[in-house]
């Protein structure tokens, strides 16, 4: 049987989702297929197998999730109300599931997911509060109509290869953005990006692009010359990975 959940994370102390060969860092599915497998198997059962997961994408090292989907087979049935109280009570403090259901045999996190939608929240504040946490700080003035503006050009299926990092596996660059929005809560600003797809570090340089933009106060138009030239120097540094979350998955 197959089953799907919901995964939260803090992700500041771990090495990224996914499980890296021949790393001994933790990273979120082993921990969570370490929990399972415990939950599913017992510590000390002689059979023992692991459980494999399969996440809806890949979250880097420092990025946070609310909304990760994540499946895995089951040779029992199981009460989902039981089974998620006994799974959050031996995962780490900064993981936890939820909303555990049993799906299809054809449903795979990854392949069958449609949409996926990120925020990325910074400060803008010339001086530092205690409760900014690890959220990056900007401290000249943003101008969100000016920001929006140049968000507007990433809409609709581009090549994406301005965007991109090096640690890219798939070969296609396309993506379709289907929505891209910018506003101001108090002293934070909050980007929401909701695509089919996302490229290795697409996010964070996206945001990377349009603070590069208003910290030289060039025209909102150059996001666009950034996206045509599908080169990656063109573009604005990653920022930070801190204020990046995971917000949703869609099927």
């Amino acid at each position: 049987m197959r089953y799907a959940f919901q995964v939260q994370y803090i992700g500041k102390n771990y090495a990224g989702s996914q499980l890296q060969a021949g790393s001994d860092l933790p990273t979120i599915q082993g921990e969570l297929e370490k929990a399972l497998s415990t939950l599913i198997c017992g510590e000390t059962a002689k059979d023992k197998r692991p459980i494999k997961t399969i996440f809806s994408g890949r979250t880097d090292r420092g990025v946070n999730s609310v909304g990760q989907v994540v499946h895995f087979e089951c040779d029992e049935p199981i009460v989902a109300s039981k089974f998620i109280y006994s799974l959050n009570e031996i995962l780490p403090d900064d993981i936890s599931v939820s909303d555990l259901k049993e799906v299809s045999s054809s449903f795979h996190a990854q392949k069958s997911a449609k949409r996926r939608h990120y925020v990325y929240e910074f400060v803008n504040r010339k001086c530092k509060n205690a409760f900014d946490g690890d959220l990056l700080r900007i401290k000249y003035d943003i101008n969100i109509e000016r920001m929006q503006k140049a968000l507007d050009y990433i809409k609709g299926e581009h090549d994406f290869s301005s965007f991109k990092s090096s640690g890219t596996l798939n070969p296609s660059k396309v993506c379709f953005i289907y929505e891209a929005k910018c506003r101001k809560v108090g002293d934070k600003v909050i980007i929401d990006i909701i695509g089919n797809r996302f490229l290795y570090n697409m996010v964070r340089a996206i945001v990377g692009t349009l603070l590069y933009i208003e910290g030289h106060n060039m025209p909102p138009e150059h996001m666009k010359n950034v996206l045509d030239a599908k080169d990656r120097r063109k573009a604005g540094q990653n920022v930070s990975p801190y204020g990046l979350t995971l917000v949703e998955v869609t099927y």
